[in-house]
């Protein structure tokens, strides 16, 4: 690998490792405050709030300018979201500004690896971000959590400024002027990364002229016949997996009476497995047979049936590790080969906000309909009842046919496309198979 890349991997660690602290942190300052559940519930889709409205220009914003300038100034932003949350703007707004600041960050993360590693690495790639990323998620929650803790908080609270009252006066008021130093470490690792000679593309003149951009962009992927499977395996994937965070934190407040530091030790586990999953793909898995892991997607729902039979929590932690690892592997490859694929198609920041969009979309939508469920009454246990029997991929045992089901039906879909479009998928395989980067189609 470039040594770039690992200054790469260094920035990411950092911003998510802040980015995953400051979700416990937010949850704890709502708790503290009285907030009604519903709100805390609706932290997730507030954060994937601009990743869907600024979706047409962050992917050409980070095709128009050197991507660690973009990630640069997307940390600065998250920045100002914590400052804001710290003096007095209401955590859900401000919590959307830090997902600003991401919205803005991955496409120019995932996009400079496609302009600085040749095809055949970028699944190890991937796997190295995907399982910092997960290591990352880890550490985060359990930072969160500790910092919000009476021991740490006590001394993070003992720090002052001199004839300045900085009105931090809470432990989750602390934890979050504590993490916007991470995100600082993060900036300076952008600061460093290094420009490749892959050419700007410049922006459109017109909202309008990036908006029917990215629209053309969208339907491109989803045309595509590889790209079309792969991003419907991560968006099936992602919606899910992005609102277990705070479904894991109702969860353990419910049914085993945890504080938001406690519950917050239980949101790794699954993580684990994912992290694991991750670096096996990127040590065995090759982009040209990226298809070949859409059954483990059916795997994963059966596994997550078995859920349902299990009320011991040390029984249930390796059931989640599995569960973790056959996503992991599932969507290291697939984000791989989206990425490959975008990057042929219409330049790699185009490409993962297009791929941001549909996720976050998918996050955006389950996110709003579990925090609706909250905000009208229902128990934390009718509300996750519901969501999994509406939603893929969730806990509960008829949500996980419906996974199963889904991943079959995209598995039947890429069978055709070998059948009905053979010459174009042989195509596209070689294309993936080679080091030799292409030009933008356009």
């Amino acid at each position: 690998m470039k040594r770039g890349f690992y200054t790469i991997m260094s920035a990411q660690f950092f911003s998510s490792l802040a980015d995953n602290a400051l979700f416990v942190a937010a949850v704890e300052l709502l708790r503290a405050e009285g907030a009604a559940e519903w709100q805390r519930a609706a932290l997730v889709p507030m954060f994937a709030l601009f990743y869907v409205v600024l979706a047409p220009f962050v992917g050409a914003f980070a095709d128009a300018v050197p991507k660690g300038k973009v990630m640069f100034y997307s940390n600065s932003i998250k920045v100002v979201g914590c400052l804001m949350m710290l003096f007095g703007t209401h955590p859900l707004a401000a919590y959307a500004i830090v997902g600003l600041g991401a919205a803005a960050y991955s496409p120019a993360k995932y996009g400079i690896l496609t302009e600085l590693l040749p095809p055949s690495q970028l699944v190890k790639a991937n796997g190295w971000i995907e399982g910092l990323t997960i290591a990352s998620i880890i550490l985060g929650v359990l930072l969160g959590g500790q910092l919000i803790g009476d021991r740490i908080s006590h001394w993070l609270l003992l720090f002052d400024m001199p004839l300045i009252d900085t009105g931090i006066d809470t432990p989750s008021e602390a934890a979050i002027a504590s993490l916007v130093g991470l995100y600082v470490i993060a900036a300076l690792f952008n600061l460093r990364i290094p420009r490749t000679s892959a050419p700007l593309q410049p922006l459109a003149h017109s909202l309008t002229g990036l908006v029917r951009d990215f629209a053309a962009c969208n339907s491109r992927l989803w045309q595509d016949k590889l790209g079309q499977i792969s991003l419907a395996t991560t968006t099936l994937f992602w919606g899910v997996s992005g609102n277990l965070r705070y479904i894991v934190l109702a969860w353990a407040a419910a049914a085993l009476g945890y504080g938001t530091q406690q519950a917050s030790s239980l949101v790794g586990v699954v993580a684990v497995g994912t992290a694991a999953g991750a670096i096996v793909a990127s040590l065995y898995c090759r982009l040209d047979r990226a298809t070949s892991v859409i059954p483990l997607g059916i795997a994963m729902g059966v596994v997550v049936i078995f859920m349902n039979f299990i009320h011991n929590v040390w029984v249930a932690a390796p059931f989640l590790v599995l569960l973790g690892a056959i996503g992991g592997y599932l969507v290291v490859p697939m984000n791989a080969l989206l990425q490959h694929r975008g990057h042929n198609l219409m330049g790699a920041g185009r490409s993962i906000a297009v791929q941001n969009f549909n996720e976050q979309a998918c996050i955006l939508g389950l996110g709003a309909f579990y925090t609706a469920m909250t905000r009208f009454g229902l128990s934390a246990f009718g509300a996750i009842t519901i969501f999994g029997l509406v939603v893929a991929a969730t806990m509960w045992w008829i949500g996980r046919w419906v996974v199963a089901a889904t991943m079959w039906w995209i598995g039947r879909w890429h069978r055709h496309n070998l059948v009905a479009h053979k010459d174009e998928v042989e195509h596209l395989l070689d294309l993936a198979r080679s080091d030799d980067l292409k030009p933008v189609d356009r």
